[in-house]
């Protein structure tokens, strides 16, 4: 059965059990400040777990694209190494929202295993919780006698905490759950080793396929239980490890999920998969991060140094690492993968094929960019090594400081290392990598009160801010949250005229009216689909009902920025073309950015012509048109744009202005009439990755004072150059003369520094068999780097420090002779490190070389003294 079939089949048995068929939810979360990425398949039913939403439908199923890359098995540097383990992965699951429990959950996983995809039973393990004292829980025996139905009891396991009872994180919904494992090995070795001993074994061939989890209690922060309301069922099964069972491979990675892919490498490689281990490594990352790249790029992450984006790029590198250090891949090769993905899961993704050309050029201009730190961090390890020719080992901080700073991989280091005959101190690396995970650690604890409900509620807070931005509520629950020594609480309403910052908008501010006391409300945000209201402080007692209001000044800005952002939308599609999509968007009161695809710089004349076509609707006051509850079908009848990477309800917003010029699923506040903008301006234009652009702009007032500083700056110039009668032939020959001026000043310098060097070279005092040189100069941290270089090897034994000052800044460099560090152990940055607090500053480097600054330049005198007498 191909892997295709296998997915189709799933969703049609459970279509047949009444479950409602859901699409992936995007692989890029953006409502949920506890994750980057979807992890799991309930993400997307967080809310109705949570009790903040009703289920439209209480029975559903779904294969939901998912990434990991932390947490159990999920070690990014771990995957590829095995054969059943990933970063991108589908998650096929059936979920009840308070419908079945137990029995059908169990009876129907049992039937669409053994009697629809026909796995031997006998090759089928189930565990079930065995209990948990701390927490006052027995047994699963209920689900024990339910799977006896079917299982022997030799084959029923119990399971500890652990590994049989899920939560959704330190507190929320949780509950008992029910494995289920299969036994892929050969007749031959289930019969010298019972299956059971290696079930949570890690065993690569005895492995989980499906996770029935009973979703019964709710954690609190007290760590105590208390019972839901209502029973759910939320189940996961693995679909490569199941196309793995089904298609009689030993490896996920032999299945036509990524077969395509291997085949590919191997080809443009020359190594036949199975020949090597170490290649066969590099294929199976390389196919496994192809996927998790490309999907997350069509949902709209990018790779970059921050957040989401610093994963992918990570993902990625790690891809071209592999295949340039295994592979023998020296130019970008990920790329041309792109279009055998888009054919083989294009049909079941169709974000895929849409954005297919995206992909390939974002990943094109990755590689090329990660081959050459790769280049540079090559060049430093030679460095290195050339100035340490008789050390045995890599030292860690070096090797950390590689990875740290260039992105150098740290088995890359190794490899290279070894050829040299050397190890590498891995313990001081991973001591660097410690400290580095542990400061991200504390700089992300949270501590979360439990909520304190004030009235029975749930369904989404109503959004009444289209039309009022004033309105009496009620508050329906609170919590107080604490984040790096800020106290704050999250305020739900039961209806809000704020803004829930989403769709590129940010959220409303303004205050709630309690008891005739103003309370801030600092920013509105979505929590999954929970609007939240950001309040730096409440009062003692919030009783009946409280005013809610917008400010709405900042409301009426960022409807002008973001109805410009329509505008400009539509008028870039029409300058640039048709292939120009949204790819991010940020509209607050003040300006608008917006970054969309498009493969080359705009021109002047472009951007003069965006600028136009926004202005001439903003002159023709068109109205909004605005239509709700419309279908997906409705809106896209209509011409509506729809953005990739979003997701949609069951209904959406359609906001038009002039509806053959600018139509978008939209659930943002805009202005009534687009004469309310007043004038629109591009402050900027820019790349942010391979094939996107960014568009900076402002409007209204913003505008006006954009224009006037440019004409002052024009005024301004104009005086700098005494009225010139041509300002632009003024200007270059201003610029000449400069040049010309820089030439001069060059030339003397070189002089300047080459009479430095000799006076220094003059002055050289000999203690020991040491010739030292100590000076206080008056120049830069270039300069006297560069005078020291140029003194390099003119003496033996040589000890060189210069205490250097330049407007006010100090700093230090010290140059010591490769023999004098080889044969009496001194090391130019251990020493730079302690005499740099002489200064008031730090700084460090290599055995023969290092530099230092600081504050304090009065401390220099003491600096030369004490290392003359280190010397002694």
């Amino acid at each position: 059965m191909k892997s295709s079939e296998i997915r189709t089949s799933f969703l049609n048995f459970f279509e047949q059990k009444s479950h409602s068929i859901y699409s992936s939810a995007p692989m890029v979360v953006k409502n949920d400040p506890t994750l980057m990425f979807t992890n799991a398949g309930m993400n997307q039913f967080k809310d109705i777990f949570l009790g903040n939403v009703t289920a439209k439908h209480q029975r559903v199923a779904n294969s939901q694209k998912c990434l990991r890359v932390s947490g159990k098995h999920n070690d990014l540097e771990e995957v590829g190494h095995d054969t059943y383990h990933h970063t991108m992965f589908e998650m096929l699951g059936n979920w009840s929202f308070g419908d079945y429990f137990k029995p059908e959950a169990i009876a129907w996983a049992w039937e669409l295993l053994t009697k629809v995809f026909g796995i031997d039973k006998d090759r089928l393990y189930v565990t079930v919780f065995e209990g948990a004292r701390e927490d006052g829980l027995q047994s699963d025996q209920e689900a024990y006698d339910l799977w006896k139905k079917f299982v022997p009891e030799g084959r029923i396991l119990y399971g500890s905490k652990k590994d049989n009872f899920w939560e959704m994180g330190d507190t929320g919904p949780c509950g008992p759950c029910s494995e289920i494992h299969v036994d892929i090995r050969s007749d031959e070795d289930r019969k010298t080793v019972d299956g059971a001993t290696l079930v949570n074994q890690d065993h690569p061939l005895v492995v989980e396929i499906w996770n029935l989890v009973f979703i019964e209690f709710n954690r609190l922060s007290d760590g105590s239980l208390k019972n839901l309301p209502a029973k759910h069922v939320d189940t996961g099964m693995g679909f490569e490890r199941l196309c793995m069972a089904l298609q009689n491979k030993q490896s996920n990675y032999d299945t036509d999920v990524f077969q395509p892919y291997i085949q590919f490498l191997s080809g443009i490689s020359g190594i036949r998969y199975g020949t090597s281990t170490e290649a066969d490594i590099a294929m199976r990352v390389v196919a496994d991060h192809l996927r998790a790249v490309s999907f997350a790029i069509a949902d709209g992450e990018l790779p970059s140094n921050t957040k989401g984006g610093y994963v992918i790029r990570r993902i990625l590198r790690r891809a071209v690492r592999y295949g340039y250090t295994f592979l023998d891949q020296k130019e970008p090769f990920v790329n041309r993968l792109v279009p055998t993905l888009v054919k083989h899961m294009g049909e079941a993704f169709p974000e895929l094929k849409a954005q297919e050309d995206l992909i390939a050029k974002v990943i094109t201009e990755e590689e090329q960019s990660f081959l050459r730190t790769l280049s540079v961090g090559i060049q430093k390890f030679e460095q290195y090594i050339a100035a340490n020719p008789d050390i045995k080992s890599v030292d860690g901080a070096f090797a950390f400081e590689l990875f740290d700073t260039y992105g150098f991989p740290i088995d890359l280091t190794t490899l290279m290392a070894r050829e040299k005959g050397l190890q590498v101190d891995i313990r001081g690396f991973e001591e660097g990598m410690a400290a580095q995970k542990n400061r991200s650690r504390d700089a992300a604890v949270v501590n979360t009160e439990d909520w304190t409900e004030l009235k029975p509620w749930h369904e989404d807070t109503l959004f009444v801010g289209y039309e009022h931005l004033q309105v009496e509520v009620e508050v329906v629950r609170y919590r107080k949250v604490e984040n790096k020594g800020k106290t704050l609480y999250q305020v739900v309403l039961d209806r809000t005229p704020f803004y829930a910052e989403s769709g590129g908008q940010i959220g409303d501010r303004g205050f709630l009216l309690i008891n005739e006391e103003q309370f801030p409300v600092i920013d509105t945000r979505k929590e999954n689909n929970l609007s939240i209201h950001m309040m730096p402080k409440l009062p003692e007692k919030i009783d009946g009902k409280v005013l809610a209001v917008v400010d709405h000044e900042k409301r009426m800005l960022t409807a002008n920025n973001h109805t410009a952002t329509h505008l400009m939308h539509s008028a870039l599609k029409q300058v640039l073309g048709a292939h120009v999509q949204q790819k991010g968007s940020l509209v607050d009161d003040k300006r608008l950015r917006f970054d969309f695809s498009h493969f080359g710089k705009m021109t002047n004349e472009e951007i003069r012509e965006v600028e136009r076509l926004v202005n001439d609707k903003i002159r023709e006051n068109i109205p909004m048109e605005e239509h709700r509850e419309l279908t997906m079908e409705e809106a896209t009848q209509m011409g509506a744009v729809a953005l990739f990477g979003e997701k949609y309800g069951d209904t959406v917003r359609v906001v038009s202005f002039d509806e053959k010029f600018s139509s978008e699923l939209c659930g943002g506040t805009h202005v009534s009439a687009t004469g309310q903008i007043g004038l629109f301006a591009i402050v900027s234009e820019s790349a942010i990755a391979a094939g996107i652009r960014r568009v900076e702009a402002v409007t209204g007032r913003a505008a006006e004072l954009f224009y006037q500083e440019k004409m002052d700056e024009i005024e301004q110039i104009k005086a700098l150059l005494k009225h010139p009668k041509d300002n632009i032939a003024a200007l270059q020959q201003m610029l000449q003369q400069q040049e010309s001026f820089k030439k001069e000043l060059h030339a003397l310098q070189q002089i300047q520094r080459k009479q430095q060097s000799e006076q220094l070279l003059q002055h050289a005092e000999v203690i020991g068999d040491i010739h030292y040189i100590g000076a206080r100069v008056g120049m830069d941290a270039k300069a006297a780097k560069d005078t020291a270089f140029q003194i390099k090897g003119k003496v033996p034994n040589l000890f060189l420090i210069l205490a250097h000052e330049h407007e006010g800044k100090p700093g230090i460099v010290i140059m010591i002779d490769e023999k004098l560090v080889k044969d009496k152990g001194l090391h130019a940055g251990q020493m730079v490190g302690m005499l740099a607090k002489h200064i008031k500053g730090g700084g460090g480097g290599q055995p023969f070389f290092a530099t230092a600054g600081g504050k304090d330049p009065g401390g220099l005198d003491q600096v030369l003294t004490e290392s003359k007498k280190a010397l002694m």
